[in-house]
């Protein structure tokens, strides 16, 4: 039954990180369906696990049967057509969802961290929906159910009993996550949350061949959507239509990229160091406004750097 399945496509990339419109993109030829965030049936391997950092090790056998046999069941519910899926907490899993697919497409896509932390930390005070709950258990295994149960419950309970500000867990649970939620503000979690997936994906890519992984921006392709869209095509082999084109020009926007404005400066100040290797390494630049912080911040004097303010400047200065 597996050897009927047509090499998927595969996009990595953390959550807010552009991942759904680089797929409503591609779906929009005639011979793709997408396949929205099938995570609980990611999880397959151990669902019972506390973080989501699943390695070549968990693709066993029986695992890669029954995901393959999954994905082949929603291809032909969908007419037979190529599956895109995405879930972004795989980014932690690129060797264990390779291992399961190591013939299909792959497409990797990364976004400005100081958007990921606005985005991120607003996601973490969404209230919890029965309705979408009831969405995430239509790709659970059933034998699983019950793994999954105490957690959205008590997520129920934090957000609409307890009314707390924030969820018990949201985004990708890298290791350690538990323990800084106890321990750290909710801005160096999320900063975390961008950083070291973003350090593991580029170490899980690396095995790739030359190639074989097509890198986006996020903020790459919305400043020139129909240029990356015939880059995607090409790399998954497709030919864009003059629909998808369409779509390109109509779907992407570029007017949120600017919100992370919301927050304090002085408090992105505190968690810079969090995320600056990986924001140099992906060519993001420091904004003036956040340079102008650390300005005031090292002005304050030594009372701050006891606090914990102490950073590298992004121009050189100690």
């Amino acid at each position: 039954m597996s050897g009927e399945l047509k090499p998927p496509i595969i996009i990595f990339g953390n959550t807010r990180s552009g991942t759904t419109v680089v797929q409503k993109l591609i779906a929009g030829h005639p011979d793709v369906v997408a396949w929205y965030e099938p995570r609980n049936l990611w999880q397959y391997a151990d669902p019972a696990r506390s973080h989501d950092d699943f390695d070549e090790s968990d693709a066993t056998d029986k695992v890669k049967r029954y995901i393959r046999r999954q994905f082949l069941r929603y291809q032909k519910r969908n007419g037979n057509r190529v599956v895109v899926e995405k879930t972004p907490v795989n980014v932690l899993r690129i060797p264990y969802v390779r291992a399961v697919f190591p013939e299909a497409r792959y497409i990797y896509i990364v976004r400005s961290p100081l958007s990921f932390i606005s985005s991120v930390e607003l996601k973490w005070q969404r209230p919890v929906t029965v309705r979408g709950l009831l969405w995430r258990f239509r790709s659970t295994p059933w034998t699983q159910l019950h793994h999954y149960v105490v957690k959205y419950a008590r997520q129920l309970v934090d957000k609409h009993i307890l009314r707390r500000k924030y969820l018990s867990v949201w985004g990708p649970r890298y290791r350690g996550l538990e323990e800084d939620l106890q321990t750290e503000e909710m801005l160096t979690v999320v900063a975390r949350q961008w950083a070291l997936p973003s350090k593991k994906a580029e170490e899980d890519l690396s095995q790739f061949a030359p190639g074989a992984v097509l890198r986006l921006r996020y903020e790459d392709v919305v400043e020139d959507p129909v240029v990356y869209l015939e880059a995607i095509c090409a790399h998954i082999g497709l030919v864009a239509t003059d629909e998808m084109r369409r779509m390109a020009n109509e779907l992407v926007k570029s007017d949120r990229q600017q919100k992370w404005r919301r927050l304090d400066p002085l408090d992105l100040v505190r968690i810079f160091p969090e995320i600056e290797g990986e924001m140099k390494r992906h060519g993001y630049e420091v904004p003036a406004e956040l340079i102008g912080a650390m300005d005031i911040a090292d002005s304050a004097g030594p009372e701050t750097q006891e606090s914990g303010w102490a950073h590298p400047h992004p121009d050189g200065r100690a």
